[in-house]
């Protein structure tokens, strides 16, 4: 048997590239690594700096996520080690800072990037600058479930506005939509409280068409502006792909584009031959310093998941004094 020939990308050797992706991708994993390399003036800005998790997928898996660099890992990616509350250790988080590393990573499967909205150098001892807030708009499902949400985003655009604030938004590269505020630094229970603020007066601008309601069977088939992406959180980077049946990517867009798209308009095969300036760079507006009265509403409002867990405990006690009194 004749021996395989070694393939590099980026001086990164790579294996198995027309392999399917994973069942419904519609592309390969030379499709994979085509588009990271093409997309890599755009994408790997988003994620200099910023701890990356990764989602990867292995034929016949089903897709997991990866925030610890493996020790198999080459010594050239950096690295960031940050200490994890709930697992009680310390993760040893990857900076992509250049196309070879994407490649890395694409060869590995990796399909999905998700960056932390703070910035953080590998070997610092800084504390981490956040400068993103994400209000990531999530729809109920079905076939309007993006026009949904994009016409939820130009509510959030409009709060925002009220605010002396400016946004760019994007799809998520799901069914969703994501507006994205650069900060010039913000503490990160400041941006969570802002975050929380602006969801509120959103869903109370257009309540038949927007709810913060965290748990689903509450929602009454509205977009959940949902108020949880903030401080230690990730967000989907914009150009990422997403393991959904087509492989579609998180896609950059002019505000006035917003309700004349579709995600599926975006797949990996189809964007690669449409890329051609950074888009998101384009829309991206300066980094701003957030309202004091916005913030100062946002620390009355309590954190989502929260709320959630102690309204289901008093239904749960609700039902059992029911229960009892029968």
């Amino acid at each position: 048997m004749a021996a395989a020939t070694t393939q590099t990308r980026a001086g990164v050797p790579v294996t198995s590239l027309d392999s399917e992706l994973f069942d419904g991708a519609e592309a390969t994993k030379r499709d994979l690594l085509d588009y990271l390399e093409a997309v890599a003036p755009y994408l790997l800005p988003e994620l200099t700096g910023r701890p990356l998790s990764v989602i990867r997928v292995r034929p016949g898996q089903q897709p997991f996520m990866q925030k610890n660099l493996p020790a198999s890992a080459p010594d050239w990616i950096p690295r960031v080690p940050i200490w994890a509350e709930a697992s009680h250790r310390e993760v040893s988080y990857a900076l992509c800072e250049e196309t070879r590393t994407l490649v890395w990573f694409g060869n590995q499967r990796a399909v999905e990037y998700h960056p932390t909205l703070h910035r953080r150098a590998a070997g610092a001892d800084d504390a981490p600058v956040l400068d993103r807030l994400v209000v990531d708009l999530d729809p109920p499902e079905g076939s309007d479930a993006f026009p949904a949400a994009a016409a939820v985003a130009l509510v959030v655009r409009e709060v925002l506005s009220g605010c002396g604030l400016a946004a760019a938004v994007k799809t998520s590269g799901s069914k969703g939509v994501h507006v994205v505020v650069p900060l010039a630094g913000a503490d990160p229970a400041d941006a969570a409280a802002a975050t929380r603020a602006l969801a509120a007066r959103t869903a109370a601008l257009d309540p038949d068409r927007a709810t913060v309601e965290y748990v689903k069977a509450d929602r009454g088939g509205r977009v959940f502006v949902d108020s949880t992406r903030a401080g230690g959180a990730t967000v989907v980077a914009a150009w990422s792909p997403r393991i959904r049946p087509g492989t579609p990517v998180s896609w950059p867009l002019a505000w006035d584009e917003l309700t004349d798209v579709h995600p599926r308009d975006f797949t990996l095969r189809a964007v690669t031959a449409r890329l051609g300036t950074d888009r998101w760079a384009e829309q991206l507006p300066d980094p701003q310093q957030l309202p004091a009265d916005l913030v100062a509403e946002g620390h009355d409002i309590p954190v989502a998941r929260v709320a959630a867990m102690h309204e289901g405990k008093r239904r749960a006690r609700r039902r059992r004094e029911t229960d009892d009194a029968g």
